[in-house]
């Protein structure tokens, strides 16, 4: 995931450190990562990038020894998810137009008639939640990941509010320091939803569970 500015800028360190023009300054480097799962994030980029921060685009990539895992250690109980995995990857399944993929049918959560798609994904991953909440291996078993911060806000409104139980609102109040010209007005913070920070509308209920 490191952008491959990030690593060219410890090769422009290394040589000259060790005064030296080679690639880091003659020094070995091992770098480790996967492709196949997630690439450096570009805040607001496209998708050509998103790429070009990769390391493949870094001038070293074409000196680099290349070793390549093939077993999938996560998946290696399910031999159908991780061998899907790995072709996926290596560019060896299937594709329709504009490159997409055909997921397997048991990979996919119908939909139903009446309901929005999020409901769906509710229903699929914690089936009766309402008689299930309270106990922690039912929850602690189950997760639903999300691409962006504001799904997955979202998806934790929609499931508290399954719970029964009085719903507690807190609001936070949003400030910028040193802001004398008042150029970030409080409903744009409000908006922001920073790494690691709860949102501004944060929600809970408390429950009592059982082990």
């Amino acid at each position: 995931m490191a952008n491959r500015h990030t690593i060219e800028t410890v090769d422009r360190r290394f040589r000259d450190i060790m005064d030296k023009d080679a690639p880091f300054g003659g020094k070995i480097m091992v770098f480790g990562g996967d492709f196949r799962q997630v690439l450096p994030v570009v805040p607001k980029s496209t998708r050509a990038e998103t790429v070009d921060a990769s390391l493949v685009r870094l001038y070293l990539w074409p000196l680099m020894e290349k070793i390549q895992l093939s077993t999938n250690m996560r998946a290696r109980t399910d031999t159908t998810f991780s061998e899907l995995l790995l072709r996926i990857g290596n560019g060896e399944e299937t594709t329709i137009k504009e490159n997409l993929i055909v997921l397997p049918q048991q990979m996919i959560v119908q939909q139903s008639q009446n309901g929005n798609p999020e409901e769906s994904l509710v229903r699929e991953i914690f089936p009766a939640i309402e008689q299930n909440y309270r106990f922690v291996e039912y929850i602690t078993e189950r997760a639903i990941l999300a691409s962006r911060n504001e799904f997955v806000d979202n998806l934790n409104e929609l499931i508290i509010g399954k719970f029964p139980g009085e719903t507690k609102t807190y609001i936070s109040f949003d400030a910028e320091e040193d802001d004398t010209n008042n150029y970030y007005q409080e409903e744009y913070l409000n908006t922001l939803t920073p790494n690691g920070l709860p949102p501004h509308r944060y929600i809970i209920k408390y429950i009592k569970t059982y082990t």
